[in-house]
């Protein structure tokens, strides 16, 4: 069942079930009852991305107090997203866009990785955590990603399982079409990998190109930003590879 978009949405970090009052910090209560300007006995619906989309109403016993009582499922819980999605990390602004953008194109895990290149090395990962639930809430989306801790690329490669392919997005590879390289990829886990702004060491590009997991595309013939190839890889990858796919 597709997402309805004509109610708000809320993600809770508490059990969704029948009649199970779910308590709202300070910060949702004000969302709700002052910028939404929603009522006592307003519905809505909530998810928590392990029990489905729930018909709530909003119970506020105070102008401090407030709960969601869920009334009745709309939507059952899909199967999580399974494409991990490995980024540089960017300045904050671009970082909390590459991340939602991510999150709206499937990622089922968001793995920052520090390369050479990598201008920002320290993550907030709370604030990764909470865009990528704002892009849920947005976009009707019930599954949400697991946010990993960042990781050197040495590492990274070292513990990846080779029964996942990872799609490395390389700017200086020799042809700029990527649609025929990804169509010969049989069907696999994957991942995508972008990089930071400057692109990979010499080092790097031979460290990946030697691994037999790892399949080189390129992304066009212009130099995108990272935040820009994040998106252009995402879509292409769910188009030829992923759920995007009609066949």
């Amino acid at each position: 069942m597709r997402a309805n978009f004509k109610m708000q949405r809320v993600f809770v970090g508490a059990e969704l079930s029948e009649g199970q009052a779910v308590e709202l910090d300070k910060d949702q209560l004000n969302y709700l009852s002052n910028v939404m300007r929603l009522s006592d006995g307003a519905e809505l619906l909530a998810f928590n991305g392990a029990d489905g989309e729930w018909l709530v109403r909003l119970s506020q016993a105070s102008r401090k107090r407030g709960a969601l009582v869920p009334v009745e499922k709309t939507r059952t819980q899909p199967a999580p997203c399974d494409l991990h999605y490995v980024f540089a990390p960017l300045k904050q602004g671009r970082l909390d866009y590459m991340v939602q953008k991510a999150v709206e194109m499937g990622a089922g895990v968001l793995q920052p990785v520090l390369t050479h290149h990598t201008q920002v090395t320290r993550v907030n990962l709370d604030r990764v955590t909470a865009n990528a639930r704002e892009a849920a809430e947005q976009c009707g989306i019930l599954s949400l990603p697991t946010v990993r801790e960042p990781v050197k690329l040495e590492h990274l490669l070292a513990d990846w399982p080779e029964a996942r392919r990872l799609i490395f997005c390389d700017e200086a590879d020799d042809t700029t079409n990527p649609l025929g390289i990804l169509e010969a990829i049989e069907d696999a886990q994957l991942g995508v990998l972008i990089g930071p702004e400057g692109g990979f060491s010499h080092e790097e590009r031979a460290m990946l190109n030697a691994l037999p997991f790892v399949t080189a595309i390129p992304l066009g013939p212009r130099i995108l930003r990272a935040d820009t190839a994040a998106v252009a890889a995402m879509a292409i990858v769910q188009a030829t590879l992923g759920d995007w796919r009609t066949d």
